[in-house]
């Protein structure tokens, strides 16, 4: 598992590992989606990773689907993500914002004005949402407009400056896991009839032209992005994935991004066999940029992605919640902590800041 921790350049930065931290929700923001001091000492504590992608920030009020979750649409969200960007710079790591906006998996209780979540055609995911009053099922969202689709990249965009401003050494562009821009580009989700629907090439125009207006404001070589080809959570269910993300993928291909995240399937395909099984290895082809992999990996199976040449850098998730010196740990063959499901989505320091290190 050497390769684990073989030095990476990453545009103008020097990653010490190719292990990323991946963006993990973890509903610990404080009042008004502002980070807080507790959410700086949880990601310096990580700061040997390679690289940081922080957990999914919400471009607007319009863009939550979960409680709790922090945003990068305010002053005052800007000033709290400056504490955790000082944090991990001071402790000599690197860390990238994903950007975020939930689409249809919303609910009305939490949506600004109690106002329809949004999404590519008026289609439930048909799940059930966390809200202030318990559990509810999805809506049927509004379908949106092309001037409001127009209004959702200039978020993004302001969202993009912003996450700078804030600190960050870049961003990642959230596409995937049945999100807003995912719910565009899969046909079990998107029956628009205008420029935004039909062919493949139409249901990719948003990604496309969110990730355009994002590079032109913080320059491509600061923009990554994250996609799912074989997602199926909340009602994706594209009948020819292989093609629409190899149109998608072999597009950003052009635009010398500082990565491509992609994900592998996270749930059982057994009854979709249509979808890819080894997204990395079967996409690597359309990409020559950095690739990130990520889903349920083990070290040893990242090691192997590294060593099958179909990954640059490999994301581990609940093992860097569990293990805040995940790549000190692989270097000594250490056992590895065990990570607290029961304290994923909890509100205090208690499975968030308290992971033992190694003695």
């Amino acid at each position: 598992m050497n390769n684990l921790l073989d030095p990476y350049r990453l545009g103008p930065f020097v990653l010490k590992n190719r292990l990323v931290m991946a963006p993990l929700t973890r509903r610990r923001a404080g009042e008004g989606s502002v980070p807080v001091e507790m959410n700086a000492v949880y990601y310096a504590q990580r700061a040997s990773a390679g690289l940081i992608i922080a957990e999914a920030s919400q471009i607007s009020p319009q863009g939550v689907g979960y409680m709790n979750t922090p945003g990068i649409h305010t002053k005052a969200q800007v000033e709290g993500w400056k504490l955790v960007t000082k944090a991990v710079h001071d402790a000599g790591g690197v860390i990238f914002l994903q950007l975020w906006h939930v689409g249809r998996v919303s609910h009305s209780l939490l949506q600004p004005g109690n106002a329809l979540p949004v999404s590519a055609s008026a289609l439930s995911g048909g799940d059930f949402i966390t809200t202030p009053e318990g559990k509810k099922p999805m809506e049927i969202p509004h379908a949106l407009t092309v001037p409001e689709i127009g209004c959702i990249i200039e978020d993004y965009r302001k969202a993009a400056a912003n996450a700078m401003e804030a600190g960050f050494d870049g961003v990642e562009i959230h596409a995937a896991n049945s999100y807003l821009l995912d719910q565009f580009m899969h046909s079990s989700s998107n029956l628009r009839t205008d420029q935004y629907g039909g062919s493949i090439e139409n249901r990719c125009r948003l990604t496309l032209e969110v990730t355009d207006a994002v590079c032109t404001a913080i320059g491509s070589d600061k923009t990554g992005i994250r996609l799912s080809p074989s997602n199926i959570r909340y009602g994706m269910d594209d009948p020819d994935p292989a093609a629409l993300f190899g149109y998608v993928i072999q597009e950003l291909d052009k635009r010398s991004l500082a990565y491509l995240h992609l994900v592998e399937p996270m749930l059982s395909l057994e009854n979709h066999p249509h979808m890819v099984r080894q997204v990395a290895k079967h996409f690597r082809k359309h990409f020559s940029g950095t690739l990130i992999t990520a889903g349920n990996l083990t070290p040893e199976s990242g090691s192997q992605a590294l060593e099958g040449g179909y990954a640059d850098l490999v994301a581990f998730g609940r093992l860097f919640i569990s293990n805040p010196d995940l790549p000190q740990r692989i270097l000594m063959n250490a056992p590895l902590n065990v990570p607290d499901p029961d304290t994923f989505y909890t509100r205090g320091p208690e499975g968030y800041t308290d992971y033992p290190f190694m003695k």
